[in-house]
């Protein structure tokens, strides 16, 4: 049995959408993309919805659109993907570090409050793994300093924090539809706000700064989606749900079947809508195996397995060397601890047993 860790879900819906938009002739964008803007804005509860060519791009966009430049900084969190901090440095501005929390592993609001200084001006809370941050207790340190609060929500397609989807927690929401998403255009990103003045920024950022054609009033880039990844988002935004509640129905079955392994299973805040883009368990201290040995006894059983993050943004080089020793230590250790388990929606029943098994196995349970 081979069971990997992540399986992009594409159907002949998916491959017939784009081969309509290539038969059509209008590759770029185009109204296709105009339509995926219509429904994923409607979908996440917001009045905007700006298609983009990666997540990356979407963060980028954000932070230009929110004012941030050379001498600003921004406060993300340290255990995340690299482009959360990286689309700071983008801007020329600084990313700060803050620690997460231990249970959710989301960005800590005291560890927020503690980095805030006179140039900073703005928070990216990440939902990480699929489940929204605290965003009641960081929009609260954002208000007390006059900040502007981002959501990364690339891992976060349908979560909801107190009945809202992400996307509609903050100023501006930014996603990802890179393979591996809980939805997909193939690569592709969407900048989300409520904010008129924010979005018609953003527009002009992701389309050279071009106010009319060849009328450019600022330095953009080209971070347009094309028809042919929006015509893949249109089919995929209709089979999030049911690929969300899979994931879901998948992460208790495995919450079930795992207790008592000795592993630490995902904790899900009250309030939150988790839609689990990754399941992340913790080896903690004093577990029979190191993580290495756990991994490779799962992949001798033909269960794929990963690490999100081994290294903080903060220990990595170019971050390391600019900004010296930061302290981090809830980060520290989940990047010593983590693993990833299959969770994803082609993950049949037969596959969670098996995967609950094998764990059990390892250590006599």
């Amino acid at each position: 049995m081979e069971i990997p860790i992540a399986r992009p879900l594409i159907g002949e819906e998916e491959v017939e959408a784009v081969a309509r938009v290539m038969r059509s002739g209008m590759l770029a964008q185009g109204s296709v993309v105009t339509e995926f803007e219509s429904h994923f804005a409607e979908y996440c509860g917001v009045r905007h919805a700006i298609g983009v060519n990666s997540g990356t791009a979407a963060l980028h966009a954000a932070l230009l659109a929110a004012g941030v430049g050379p001498g600003d900084s921004v406060v993300v969190p340290a255990f995340t993907f690299f482009a959360t901090a990286s689309s700071v440095s983008m801007c020329g501005a600084t990313p700060l570090f803050a620690d997460v929390d231990a249970a959710t592993f989301n960005i800590d609001p005291e560890s927020v409050a503690a980095l805030i200084r006179p140039d900073t001006r703005a928070v990216i809370g990440v939902h990480l793994f699929g489940q929204p941050f605290d965003v009641g207790a960081v929009r609260e340190v954002c208000d007390d300093h006059g900040l502007i609060l981002i959501e990364d929500a690339a891992q976060a397609h349908g979560a909801e924090c107190r009945g809202k989807r992400a996307g509609s927690l903050a100023e501006i929401g930014c996603f990802s539809f890179y393979p591996t998403k809980n939805m997909t255009t193939g690569e592709g990103g969407m900048v989300t706000t409520d904010d008129d003045a924010l979005a018609e920024r953003v527009r002009l950022f992701i389309n050279h700064g071009q106010s009319k054609k060849y009328l450019h009033s600022a330095v953009g880039y080209n971070y347009r989606m094309t028809n042919m990844g929006a015509a893949i988002g249109l089919v995929q935004l209709d089979r999030l749900e049911g690929f969300n509640e899979r994931r879901i129905r998948n992460a208790r079955y495995l919450d079930r079947h795992l207790a008592g392994t000795g592993l630490v299973t995902p904790y899900a805040a009250p309030g939150v809508r988790h839609v689990y883009h990754q399941y992340v368990v913790k080896l903690p201290s004093g577990y029979s195996l190191t993580r290495d040995a756990f991994m490779s006894a799962l992949a001798d059983r033909g269960i794929g397995t990963a690490v999100h993050y081994p290294i903080p943004v903060n220990r990595q080089p170019v971050y390391q060397s600019a900004f010296g020793e930061i302290s981090c230590p809830v980060s520290d250790d989940l990047a010593a601890s983590v693993v990833s388990l299959p969770v994803h929606p082609s993950v049949t029943d037969d596959e969670l047993a098996y995967i609950c098994d094998a764990v059990r196995g390892l250590r006599g349970a």
